[in-house]
């Protein structure tokens, strides 16, 4: 939601002469460049076990960021007030880190990053029904009804465990440049743990969904996907065994597994890394990185979806990015602070945890895009591997790209046709020279709705997808 400029102004008590003041005073000690933060976060909770509430409460969060830079060092400061007196304090104790330094010039296209007024008409999350003016009682009867119907679908059913979070995050930006920024940013989050007994053998499926919109995504067609979700493929998760493991060919299943693409190989796209020689595409801009036909992109443009940003935190807006075109290696994601030392555009990555934290470069919902084949015709060209489902647990080391994975569901592939289910299985490779050993990207991208979270420093909501695609060769950790 974009609403007017007064409002914000008036919700942090400040208006256009006080924000100059602050900027004024956060520079005076040799910086360069300076911006605000402002933020007023309402966040509110709800966990039912067994029909029963459980746990519920909210807060808000409340304050201002102020940060300095003076070339490549940067002053940061917070505040959890806004009064004249603590803002002015907390900017004088950003503008230290410039005491004696001298002014980097700032790159035009940095400068013309974000010119203009916030667009309503542009909005990609807008609240038809907002969070704040809903009643608790029909969230109540939204997650009973979603709790009963998971009940009748399975008599196996021992648990469940439902969870919806709502946030509206109302922002304000200003920096030294004069651009002016204001969002209010909804995001709704429902979770689902079921778990089923068959005999004596447990086993659990889970689910989640988060939007950037109101309250109106608590409908029907939500409880039936999600239901669905955490109903399917239970006797498969009975049935499923460890397979025999080794190096093998992978079909990744479009979706979920885009989590893969998002931890092992966009990481190491995000402009920091780089800037610092740390990331392994360091000293691959410009060069193929991948098989031609594949395009891989960042992008902050789509509606309703949970990475979705009308502006990041530094009021840079949103935009569509292709890290990789082509096969080729074009754009890493840049904030501010490393599009000047590039001397490009920032793209709109630039994101944080909250006012208490100083931006840094962040994925916002990172895919593949679609290729030509069909996802059967990838399936048939395997003659022994593992088709994945859906992953859970990944670790990757940023600067050598190494990366493993915990499959919560899949099935083994044999003479082109799917076999038994597996599980316990860690996918293991390297991240560049998995994306080397694409060999056949399918035509049904899907941009995963899950409720995903990316830890770099901080937390921030993210989204991932992928189509069905081909490795040739990665490590199943399996039986031998």
């Amino acid at each position: 939601m974009i609403l007017t400029e007064q409002y914000y102004l008036d919700l942090f008590h400040v208006d256009r002469n006080i924000l100059r003041r602050l900027v004024s005073e956060a520079m005076k000690d040799g910086a360069d460049y300076a911006d605000l933060y402002f933020e007023n976060t309402s966040y509110s909770h709800l966990v039912l076990r067994d029909g029963a509430v459980t746990t519920g409460g909210s807060h808000i969060d409340f304050g201002v960021g102020i940060r300095a830079l003076a070339s490549d060092a940067t002053g940061y400061c917070y505040s959890e007030s806004t009064e004249l007196d603590d803002m002015l304090r907390a900017a004088r104790e950003a503008a230290l880190i410039g005491h004696g330094g001298s002014p980097a010039p700032v790159e035009n296209a940095t400068r013309a990053a974000s010119k203009g007024k916030p667009n309503p008409a542009a909005d990609r999350y807008p609240a038809t029904i907002p969070w704040e003016e809903s009643e608790t009682s029909v969230f109540l009867d939204f997650m009973r009804g979603l709790d009963s119907d998971i009940r009748r679908r399975d008599e196996r059913i021992v648990k469940v465990i439902l969870s919806l979070i709502w946030t509206v995050s109302d922002i304000l930006m200003y920096n030294s440049l004069d651009e002016l920024k204001y969002d209010s940013r909804p995001l709704g989050s429902i979770s689902v743990s079921v778990i089923y007994a068959k005999g004596k053998q447990i086993e659990n499926k889970s689910a989640s969904r988060s939007f950037r919109c109101g309250a109106e995504m608590l409908g029907k067609a939500l409880s039936d996907e999600i239901a669905s979700a955490v109903t399917s493929g239970v006797d498969e998760a009975f049935e499923a065994k460890r397979p025999k493991g080794g190096k093998m060919k992978v079909v990744m299943a479009a979706g979920a597994s885009g989590i893969l693409l998002h931890e092992a190989m966009g990481h190491a796209f995000e402009a920091d890394f780089n800037r610092k020689g740390t990331s392994v595409f360091a000293d691959k801009m410009g060069k193929m990185i991948c098989r031609k036909g594949i395009n891989i992109v960042d992008d902050g443009t789509l509606k309703g979806v949970r990475g979705s940003i009308n502006f990041d935190d530094e009021g840079v807006s949103g935009q569509k990015t292709y890290m990789v075109e082509d096969g080729r290696l074009t754009s890493y994601l840049h904030d501010r602070i490393s599009a000047r030392h590039y001397g490009v555009a920032p793209t709109g990555n630039g994101r944080r945890e909250s006012f208490r934290y100083a931006p840094i470069p962040r994925m916002r919902t990172t895919y593949m895009e679609s290729g030509t084949a069909k996802a059967a015709d990838l399936i048939s060209e395997v003659s022994q591997g593992i088709f994945v489902e859906d992953f859970s647990n990944g670790q990757v080391q940023i600067g050598k790209g190494d990366f493993t994975f915990y499959v919560k569901s899949g099935f083994t592939i044999e003479n082109g046709r799917l076999g038994m289910p597996i599980k316990d299985v860690n996918i293991i490779g390297n991240g560049p020279r998995a994306l080397q050993d694409i060999v056949a990207v399918a035509d049904d991208l899907i941009i995963d709705s899950g409720a995903w979270t990316c830890g770099k420093e901080q937390q921030v909501p993210v989204s991932c997808g992928i189509p069905t695609v081909l490795i040739n060769s990665l490590t199943v950790g399996g039986d031998q």
